[in-house]
């Protein structure tokens, strides 16, 4: 292990998780910032979707790197482009989709998402099943669905 006082995280590296919808690699984990913040390069598949969910204490960052991704608010709908940046602050419920499908760099501010990942990836399909089980881990990493 080096002794210098950064990282780096080379194109194609970094922790893993390869979803239905998308494929994500965590370019910086929150064990490196104090779990002030994490960031994660998300290749979106065609037709991806996030459902509607806030958080109460996190902020995110969206950096569209590809394609077009729309963002959807209360009182709007957003058709971000490459280039295009998304802050989503606490208290703001959102949604996204992706139809041809793309990529993003996603911030997570007071959030530790790595962790959240890391911890669905130990979840056996029972444990998807249970509404209860999965609401707590929800809300252990700061997300509220409807």
């Amino acid at each position: 292990m080096s002794n210098q006082p950064f990282s780096w995280v080379k194109n194609g590296e970094g922790q893993h998780y390869g979803w239905s919808q998308d494929s994500l690699f965590v370019k910086v984990p929150s064990s490196t910032t104090n779990g002030e913040l994490s960031i994660v390069e998300d290749t979106l598949k065609p037709n991806f979707f996030l459902a509607r969910h806030h958080h109460k204490i996190m902020t995110e960052i969206f950096y569209v790197v590809e394609g077009q991704v729309e963002f959807i608010f209360d009182n709007q709908t957003i058709m971000s482009n490459k280039g295009d940046t998304i802050v989503v602050p606490p208290n703001t419920w959102h949604a996204a989709k992706c139809e041809k499908g793309g990529k993003m760099l996603t911030i997570f501010r007071n959030g530790q998402f790595d962790v959240y990942l890391a911890k669905l990836v130990t979840m056996t399909d029972a444990d998807f099943k249970n509404d209860q089980l999965v609401k707590g881990v929800d809300k252990d990493y700061d997300i509220y669905k409807e």
